[in-house]
């Protein structure tokens, strides 16, 4: 392909759409080659309308964003600890949203059991119930209603331990630590939030040209709402929706427990900001405060 390219003239730079997923893997080809590589948007509806969808066209347009420079933006490499993080987040999400469905089966299983089941079954802590339900003994005859309660619970409870289990093995809390330790001592920070974060930015966080880039990515961005003598801004519902609730949670750990955080809280309250507001500036600062220790820290080599 490199070479088919190279027939056509000297190659500067290629702009690729979806360098995070189907073009993955052409973008790393091409980076490898020393080819620079440009991350380019879905061409917008209205073009796409006006021009019709087909490969051909959509790589005109992709050339057409590079070469006007409507398309500037470096992908994430995807080739250091961070795209480890971010593989291992997709088995440990999902897991826990299994685990979750699965205990929330078998309390509404037990609702139905028959009463002596339930009596016993439905008051017991989360790790006695599946102790219990898993070394459970219901029997073989399945034609009997209450036998076949019982063997659902044991089965529910035996993959509520599997997916325990998994999400233990697809723990991300010690490459966090080892990508990056100074992140993970800010306050407000934990691990999951950390790795969210990381996972957003990249192994190549000085793609990002500025903390402002950086804010905008995750949806911390204010937006101007003025007209006439109204001057305020609302909240940035686009952005990585991922990253924006990291920086909603990271906020709202620090107006708990964080007092340079709760001094401001009270200071923005006694002149008469909302709530909303408040956490929308607070999620501003936050996210400029990670971005500079991302970009002054050498992430993919820790």
């Amino acid at each position: 392909m490199l070479e088919w390219l190279r027939t056509h003239g000297e190659v500067l730079a290629v702009g690729i759409e979806g360098t995070g997923a189907y073009g993955s893997e052409l973008a790393r080809f091409l980076r490898a080659n020393e080819i620079t590589v440009v991350d380019v948007d879905r061409p917008d509806r209205k073009a796409r309308r006006a021009n019709g969808k087909s490969d051909p066209v959509d790589a005109y347009e992709a050339a057409t964003a590079l070469l006007s420079g409507r398309a500037s933006g470096r992908p994430k490499t995807r080739d250091g600890i961070v795209e480890a993080i971010r593989s291992l987040r997709v088995v440990r999400r999902s897991a826990i949203k299994s685990c979750t469905q699965t205990i929330n089966q078998i309390r509404t299983l037990i609702v139905s059991a028959p009463a002596e089941a339930r009596e016993r079954l439905r008051d017991l802590p989360t790790y006695q119930l599946i102790t219990q339900l898993a070394r459970s003994r219901p029997g073989t005859d399945l034609t009997d209603p209450a036998c076949a309660v019982r063997t659902a619970l044991r089965r529910l409870a035996r993959r509520y331990q599997h997916l325990t289990e998994e999400i233990a093995e697809a723990d991300t809390e010690p490459l966090v630590a080892q990508a990056a330790p100074g992140l993970i001592e800010l306050v407000g920070i934990g691990t999951e939030t950390a790795a969210q974060l990381l996972t957003t930015t990249g192994d190549n966080p000085g793609r990002l040209k500025s903390e402002a880039s950086f804010a905008h990515l995750c949806g911390a961005s204010p937006i101007s709402v003025s007209s006439g003598r109204t001057n305020r801004h609302r909240l940035n519902r686009g952005g990585d929706r991922q990253a924006n609730h990291a920086l909603h949670t990271i906020a709202l750990v620090r107006m708990r427990y964080d007092l340079r955080t709760r001094l401001y809280v009270a200071r923005r309250t006694a002149e008469g900001m909302s709530k909303k507001d408040i956490i929308r500036c607070l999620k501003r600062f936050i996210a400029r405060e990670v971005y500079k220790y991302l970009t002054s820290t050498n992430i993919s080599q820790q």
